[in-house]
């Protein structure tokens, strides 16, 4: 347990195409979705799946409206049913052309 005013030690969260938000406070998604998927690319993993609920949908948007200035992202659409549905985004992100 923290003192108040202190931050919380950090964690690392694992980089295997799947963010959950759920456990992070909306505050903190700006900053950490961008760094989430420029860790992604670093890795090979082009294709990630983002899990903000369903709720009021507030998140989602906030999610949205992030991939939307993010140059590297190609697309994002709404999940299929087995994937979470409107609650989860697929994210592609473009690759690096080997010829430049």
């Amino acid at each position: 347990m923290t003192d108040q005013g202190e931050e919380p030690d950090p964690f690392e969260i694992p980089i295997n195409g799947a963010l959950d938000l759920h456990t992070f406070q909306p505050k903190d998604v700006r900053g950490l979705l961008p760094d989430y998927l420029e860790e992604c690319m670093k890795r090979g993993i082009f294709n990630v799946r983002v899990i903000h609920g369903k709720g009021t949908g507030m998140l989602r948007e906030t999610v949205h409206s992030i991939l939307g200035r993010l140059s590297y992202v190609e697309s994002y659409r709404l999940a299929g049913e087995e994937a979470g549905g409107w609650g989860a985004t697929i994210v592609t992100m473009r690759q690096a052309d080997p010829g430049k």
